[in-house]
């Protein structure tokens, strides 16, 4: 029964369950967390990325990639584009059903909360200074250090054999826990077009008390922009040899 596409799916809800979780707790009224800021949103985005990896391990993909532009950079890397659809579509479903139970979850807390920026900011990210272009090119920055770094913590350079095993979720959980508190106050760091567009639907169909518009006049920056930045980090990736 396991298979990437089964471990691509229940590794993201995971991502996304924690992920939005803990904004949602730092977000909504009568949260015990609430008010706690940005920090840690930051940490509970790093272990839930880690969390999100292991799942993915042990439940089928190999490549724990949880993020389109990661499978992206890797199908470029490695010339082989066979499975990347199915490693989407199960990204983009696991990221609305993480995003699903965000939502059941906290569910007394919604009324609670009159923001409805405070809301939608739960489930998807949002510019600090609506800039399109500045902020397209926060994304681009932001998930080309991703993918970069990514390949730089299991190149050969680095460690021959790799990382000790189990380790690499624990690196790729730092590694994002260090991009957000770096370059994610420009645009709340998407760096995963399913992170953002698949609870930005789940946001759009989910019975949410109290809720506003999806912001779907955004949604194409956080979408785009990482897709670009992971592709280009894949081609640096290759002509250095990492």
């Amino acid at each position: 029964m396991l298979s990437p596409w089964l471990g691509e799916f229940l590794g993201t809800l995971v991502l996304i369950l924690m992920g939005d979780g803990v904004v949602a707790g730092v977000l909504l009224k009568k949260s015990k967390a609430e008010n706690s800021g940005w920090i840690v949103i930051t940490a509970g985005w790093a272990l839930a990325v880690m969390c999100g990896v292991f799942t993915a391990l042990a439940c089928g993909s190999p490549g724990a990639f949880l993020n389109p532009a990661v499978a992206l950079a890797f199908a470029i890397h490695s010339g082989d584009f066979s499975q990347l659809l199915s490693l989407v579509s199960a990204e983009m479903s696991g990221a609305i059903a993480g995003a699903a139970l965000v939502w059941l979850h906290y569910l007394p807390h919604w009324k609670e909360t009159p923001d409805q920026g405070a809301k939608l900011a739960i489930f998807c990210t949002g510019p600090a200074i609506r800039d399109y272009p500045a902020n397209f090119l926060s994304e681009v920055i932001a998930t080309f250090v991703l993918v970069f770094l990514v390949f730089a913590i299991f190149s050969r350079h680095v460690s021959p054999g790799g990382p000790a095993a189990g380790l690499g979720p624990y690196l790729v959980g730092s590694l994002v826990w260090g991009i957000g508190l770096s370059l994610g106050g420009t645009t709340g760091y998407a760096i995963n077009p399913a992170r953002d567009l698949g609870p930005r639907i789940a946001h759009a169909i989910l019975p949410i008390a109290g809720k506003g518009p999806s912001g779907w006049d955004y949604a194409v920056i956080p979408a785009v922009g990482p897709l670009v930045g992971g592709a280009l980090a894949a081609l640096l990736v290759k002509i250095l040899a990492l």
